[in-house]
């Protein structure tokens, strides 16, 4: 999947000229980005312009599905089936409504709601969502954590020609492992809870 940011965003905010950490950096990028992704439970980039499909199994009585990726930005289709031997139908436009305010689609009679049908794979999501780029605070972020991995801030004791040096923890948490305080605000904004 696309990276957050590119190996020349990173070099160029942070002032860097040389390849000196080229190699490095080509692999903290990508496995940046692939954390920030996890972390938030969405791709945010990857499914702009690209239909992810969603599939979802409907278990007790409900007219919602919330889907994973957000923003959602169009429903190309909504599909359902009421058992596993049959195929797929398409839901009118008129029978479904995208709740925007929590990325969900409502399954809709008129001014009532209907429940999705019961069973593996019932209601299946074609959309597409997230943003054409990483948005700027997003990004800042990220510049943010690629440089606490590339130089090993996240370890607490490091010895270096005999000289040994003590990183303060960067979270307001005691004996926590999570991100630093201002990298962890502007992550959890794009956080999917």
């Amino acid at each position: 999947m696309t990276d957050l940011v590119t190996l020349a965003e990173y070099k160029e905010a942070e002032g860097i000229a040389s390849p000196k950490e080229d190699l490095r950096l080509g692999t903290l990028v990508p496995a940046v980005s692939q954390l920030v992704k996890t972390y938030c439970g969405n791709s945010l980039i990857d499914y702009y312009s690209t239909n992810k499909i969603e599939t979802f199994s409907v278990n007790w009585d409900t007219h919602v599905v919330q889907l994973t990726e957000s923003p959602v930005n169009t429903i190309v289709s909504v599909q359902k089936r009421d058992s596993v031997s049959e195929s797929y139908s398409t839901v009118p436009t008129t029978d479904y409504y995208l709740d925007t305010a929590t990325d969900s689609v409502l399954y809709v009679t008129g001014s009532t709601y209907k429940n999705w049908p019961k069973g593996a794979g019932s209601v299946k999501v074609t959309y597409t969502a997230g943003y054409a780029a990483t948005p700027m605070d997003l990004k800042l972020a990220v510049f943010d954590l690629i440089t606490y991995y590339l130089k090993d801030e996240h370890k607490e004791r490091r010895t270096l020609g005999g000289a040994s040096i003590q990183n303060q923890g960067s979270t307001s948490l005691r004996d926590s492992v999570a991100f630093p305080d201002h990298i962890k605000r502007v992550l959890d904004l794009y956080k999917n809870f």
